[in-house]
């Protein structure tokens, strides 16, 4: 027999059993759910970009800004 794993909820961190018949999964409830989209349509997160101008950066094109 197969085990259920489990997973804590990226928002309160209670344990949530990875089963089809969890339809908020990965969060333990719609509650949790909301507060983590609200969190994405407000920019509370973001993926940090490079600084302009940054020696590392590439442009578009695949050559380096500094060529």
């Amino acid at each position: 027999m197969a085990q259920i794993r489990t997973v804590k909820c990226p928002q309160c961190g209670a344990s949530v059993r990875w089963v089809p018949e969890n339809r908020f999964r990965p969060f333990c409830s719609e509650r949790c759910k909301q507060i983590d989209l609200g969190a994405w349509a407000s920019e509370d997160y973001r993926v940090p970009a490079a600084a302009e101008g940054d020696p590392g950066e590439q442009s578009p094109s695949g050559r380096s800004t500094q060529d």
